[in-house]
């Protein structure tokens, strides 16, 4: 605990030369306490997955039950039955699906490009965790960013490649 007492006496001197006024300011103590943490927080491990214009930001905790959340809700609440096998896939090549907690944060897309960004993510994460699961996440292409995108539409055609239909008359 950190005391600080403050305490002085000034004097406002007028034009003339002559006090004016004395102004006592008061005596206050101040205490000063470190900020104790009552309640220990659970470590987690965070990254980022993404695929196409879809953004997943993957929290883990190091312990837990196997929850999954996605935006506040359950992952079969969030993705269909399908795209949640995509999701948890990497969790099952490693064996890691009831020993952590998940919570993700994803934006953009589609469903399908979400769920690719929210598997990227876990793998990511999984890495982060521990590194000897690299090498079996790498052989079944979940690190690897699928850099395929949409292509721009081109001024004069109806889509990115598609001109329109030739007329002879």
């Amino acid at each position: 605990m950190v005391t600080k007492k403050l305490s002085t006496k000034e004097t406002v001197v007028t034009k003339r030369g002559r006090p004016k006024a004395a102004v006592k300011k008061e005596t206050a103590v101040v205490e000063v306490r470190p900020a104790v943490m009552t309640a220990v927080e659970p470590k987690f491990l965070s990254a980022v997955g993404r695929r196409k214009t879809a953004r997943a930001r993957v929290r883990m905790t190091e312990t837990g039950r196997g929850a999954f959340m996605v935006n506040s809700k359950e992952l079969a609440k969030f993705f269909s039955q399908a795209l949640a096998e995509l999701v948890v896939a990497p969790l099952k090549l490693t064996g890691q699906d009831v020993n952590h907690d998940f919570s993700v944060k994803v934006s953009g897309g589609g469903s399908q490009g979400q769920a690719e960004a929210v598997r990227h993510g876990l793998a990511r994460v999984l890495v982060k965790w521990n590194e000897d699961y690299r090498k079996q996440l790498k052989r079944a292409g979940y690190l690897k960013r699928d850099p395929r995108e949409k292509e721009r539409k081109k001024p004069g055609l109806k889509k990115a490649r598609r001109a329109p239909q030739w007329a002879k008359r």
